[in-house]
């Protein structure tokens, strides 16, 4: 029988479980992404040059967006664990440690990212001086928000761990909705409109691309702050109080940092490979620079919805290694695999025959369309392989094994896509086909490596599962 607050329940097949847990995530991850297309083909109706400078930020946000999503990894799946046990008071402990960490990583990251980073990274990317100052005011404005979107991300994280993945789906589409309108208003400049035959003036901003970053912003402020209230105000059996105890807890900060510090290090190894790469890519020029951020956001509507999967594979294998239900971890991490290749075949197919009008609708500028299309194409072959690392990843984490994640990503960035990527532009004369050409053996290095350390985790599951013994981190 399941515990009362588990989303764990043997008369619904694993495959039915998985599709149900993972399909708000992506719902939520399409959508977003569908946003992120509006996003990106508003800066860049400014010119190729605000493209370039959303484009030098994005692999540093990235990088410091890993740090939350360590965070969140670290206290969700403890969550997780202590639902599966039916042990509440202690899921509503950590949650609420959960918060402390929320408020200090936050602020550390405001005062790092507005007042160090910022103000230096365009230069140590070696961006064109056009480009700089537009993009050290985007990454200023983002971090001013970075309080609200850890709140986001760790919320986020506790409540799909939880196995609620509908409330993080709907604040995130109105996250997105404001996203968008706040671009409309901010980016652009005053102008004259008709409607219905009468003319007015329609005041904007025209900030252009701070008036992007402004407009994330707000929107990460929102959604911040909601799903923080959802955790205190909705009724649930993990709900917290303002009254409760806040103190810190050594022994829970322990476990977590022990968690999250090799998802931390796994995204910094990603993001500065990404920087790496960026920057290699910087001095090829300004426009295979714009081209490899829209062929990255092109990518997108390819990869993201495999996260959810992922998403599921944590919570399901947490909850159930948690209840002891070490069989059942098992069967739900072998179909989140199944399910997410399957989804990365038909998205991957649909990317490479659409490649030019997916990168038609951010600009309308040929070369760079052309160029951004073909990458889009040679990456379409590594999709399934991104599907098998990243959602075994998801379920590897779901058994506390967040080590291992870490190690596959450090062989496959730094070991294979990095050197390889330098090799082939500076000794074989290649371009930007170096960079993405170099991602598919990078990720068909992760997938074999993934799958050896989920079969052998599964089989330390069954071992386990016959003795009789718990499993530990």
């Amino acid at each position: 029988m399941a515990v009362p607050g588990s989303i764990l329940d043997g008369s619904i097949p694993p495959w039915k479980q998985v599709v149900l847990l993972s399909w708000p995530t992506i719902v939520e991850l399409l959508l977003q992404t569908a946003v992120n297309y509006v996003d990106t083909a508003m800066v860049g109706s400014i010119g190729v040059d605000a493209t370039a400078a959303v484009g030098v930020t994005m692999s540093t946000i990235w990088l410091i967006n890993g740090f939350m999503n360590a965070v969140g990894v670290g206290y969700s799946v403890l969550v997780a664990h202590s639902i599966g046990e039916g042990n509440f008071d202690q899921a509503k402990k950590i949650i609420r440690q959960s918060v402390l960490a929320t408020v200090v990583v936050g602020l550390l990251l405001t005062a790092l990212v507005t007042l160090v980073v910022a103000p230096w990274l365009p230069v140590w990317m070696h961006a064109d001086p056009v480009v700089i100052p537009m993009a050290r005011s985007y990454l200023q404005i983002i971090g001013m928000a970075y309080l609200f979107n850890v709140s986001l991300i760790v919320c986020s994280s506790i409540l799909r761990c939880a196995g609620d993945t509908k409330t993080p789906m709907k604040f995130n589409i109105m996250t997105n909705l404001i996203n968008v309108v706040g671009n409309y208003f901010l980016i652009y400049p005053t102008t004259q409109m008709t409607l219905f035959g009468h003319s007015f003036t329609l005041h904007r901003a025209g900030w252009g691309v701070s008036g992007a970053a402004a407009a994330t912003a707000a929107s990460i402020v929102f959604s911040g702050v909601s799903l923080m209230a959802v955790l205190f105000l909705r009724p649930a059996a993990y709900r917290i109080g303002l009254k409760e105890g806040f103190r810190p807890d050594r022994k829970i900060i322990k476990r977590a940092i022990a968690l999250g510090t090799p998802a931390a290090m796994e995204r910094v190894t990603i993001s500065l490979g990404q920087i790496a790469a960026t920057a290699m890519i910087t001095g090829l020029g300004t426009m295979a620079l714009s081209a490899n951020l829209l062929a990255d956001t092109g990518e997108k509507l390819c990869y993201l919805p495999v996260y959810g999967f992922a998403t599921a594979g944590t919570t399901l294998v947490a909850q159930s290694l948690g209840a002891g239900k070490r069989e059942l971890a098992v069967r739900y991490g072998r179909w989140c695999n199944r399910l997410g290749i399957g989804v990365m075949l038909v998205t991957s197919t649909i990317m490479f025959l659409c490649a030019a009008p997916i990168i038609g609708f951010f600009t309308d500028d040929g070369p760079t369309i052309l160029l951004a299309a073909k990458m889009l194409r040679i990456e379409a072959f590594a999709e399934p392989f991104l599907a098998v690392g990243v959602v075994l990843a998801g379920v590897l984490r779901g058994v506390r094994d967040t080590r291992w994640p870490f190690y596959i990503s450090l062989a496959g960035m730094w070991v294979v896509r990095i050197p390889l990527s330098y090799v082939l532009i500076h000794v074989f004369g290649w371009g930007l086909e170096a960079i993405w050409g170099a991602m598919i053996i990078d990720w068909l290095v992760r997938a074999v490596l993934s799958y050896t350390r989920f079969c052998w985790q599964s089989r330390r599951w069954q071992q386990m599962g016959e003795s009789g013994e718990r499993v530990r981190s």
